[in-house]
């Protein structure tokens, strides 16, 4: 399974439009979720009224908070137009400069929904192979992994087989929707794993 995250400020009109545009065009083991760095309380009501007139019914979303466990699961981000206040997200990330819908007539709002449609449409015609076979998020994570383990296991482990062995064990999740706790039950099995000489995990990445 893979993830993309739209993100803007406020996770009530172009994220919440671009996750739904996605979800109906992306194939079922790319799922979209989208967030802002500063939620509203609600989904605007343009917004609402603008996708149910193709078909898309939002009324029961409500906006999300971006968290770290959100950034590091994203395997491909997609930002729209909130400039300086864009979050860092370490994968690829794809920038929408797109107008906020937030006040604008439902004319206007329509013109940013079908904006949106199209580059949703696009990304999946475009980018759903790059977004399948992009490993950036991975290495990441895996980067956050290795300096702990690097260092208590040095002395008994070339550094190959400590990376080798992380990255065999990482890889399991990375299909995972559960966010929480993944670097660290990962951790924690590498370094089962590493202290085992009999390692299965260990064996296979010597």
């Amino acid at each position: 399974m893979k993830y993309v995250l739209f993100v803007c400020n406020h996770n009530a009109g172009r994220s919440q439009m671009a996750q739904a545009f996605f979800e109906r065009y992306a194939p079922a083991d790319v799922r979209g979720e989208s967030a802002g760095t500063d939620p509203a309380p609600h989904v605007w009501p343009e917004v609402v009224e603008v996708m149910r007139e193709l078909g898309i019914d939002i009324t029961g979303r409500k906006p999300k908070k971006l968290t770290v466990e959100m950034q590091l699961h994203a395997d491909w981000a997609v930002t729209m137009g909130c400039g300086d206040a864009c979050p860092y997200v370490p994968t690829t990330v794809d920038a929408w400069d797109l107008p906020d819908p937030a006040g604008r007539p439902i004319d206007e709002v329509r013109e940013i929904r079908d904006l949106i449609d199209r580059h949703a449409k696009e990304l999946v015609t475009d980018k759903i192979n790059a977004i399948h076979a992009d490993t950036t998020a991975h290495r990441f994570r895996l980067e956050r992994l290795l300096p702990n383990l690097i260092s208590e296991f040095a002395d008994t482990r070339p550094p190959e087989v400590i990376r080798g062995c992380a990255d065999r064990i990482l890889a399991e999740y990375d299909d995972v929707p559960i966010r929480s706790h993944i670097l660290t039950i990962a951790q924690k099995q590498t370094r089962d794993c590493l202290r085992q000489d009999t390692c299965a995990v260990l064996q296979t990445a010597e």
